[in-house]
């Protein structure tokens, strides 16, 4: 896909991939929007198409009903996947208002150790604390499938594959979180180590 494609171009390559779609419900019989985050060629896609296809295409689908979002991180490449913290930010101010009162939870599945620290550190400031607030880290499947509806929702074999993977990585956290300044590790504001932390680096 050529970085110059034109913006229908940019919209069916967004349909084809399938990288935001609606799909099952949570177990309080909420819709979900799945999104996978390495079905996002953030170096084809104008962040001005993406919120337009969502404005177009996926919101009027959500209608008037609270919804949660399963955001899969698994694999993603921030060369290759990941459009920047403030493109991001730029996609979220963008939702309309009653569309964000209606978001109730983010589920952010296998996030990465530096993705934790990030968010642990500039999260509240970055997103603001509507967004921030509603995220909960969810490190394996089997936890998920306590908050979603697991036969009615499409996970990709490589979000399973990465998955049977942390079997062989016990230090990892598996945990669900929700209670974000408890992330272990996470450095103080003046730390010398957050300037490693680019704005377009939490993969």
């Amino acid at each position: 896909m050529c970085a110059q494609a034109s913006p229908s171009e940019q919209e069916q390559l967004i349909e084809k991939l399938e990288i935001f779609k609606i799909r099952g419900r949570d177990k309080r019989g909420r819709k979900i929007l799945r999104v996978i985050g390495k079905y996002f060629p953030s170096r084809n896609l104008s962040i001005d198409v993406v919120k337009k296809y969502l404005e177009d295409r996926i919101f009027p689908k959500l209608g008037k009903k609270q919804f949660s979002v399963l955001y899969v991180h698994t694999d993603v490449e921030r060369s290759e996947n990941f459009p920047g913290i403030s493109a991001l930010r730029s996609i979220y101010e963008a939702i309309p208002v009653n569309v964000k009162e209606n978001l109730e939870a983010v589920y952010f599945v296998h996030p990465g150790l530096q993705s934790r620290l990030f968010l642990a550190t500039f999260g509240r400031l970055l997103l603001g604390g509507g967004l921030y607030g509603k995220l909960r880290y969810v490190s394996r499947l089997d936890l998920l499938w306590e908050h979603v509806r697991r036969n009615e929702i499409e996970i990709p074999d490589f979000v399973y594959d990465h998955d049977e993977e942390l079997e062989y990585r016990p230090m990892m956290d598996y945990g669900l979180e929700s209670d974000h300044p408890r992330v272990y590790g996470a450095p103080p504001l003046d730390s010398p180590v957050v300037s490693m932390y680019s704005m377009r680096c939490i993969s």
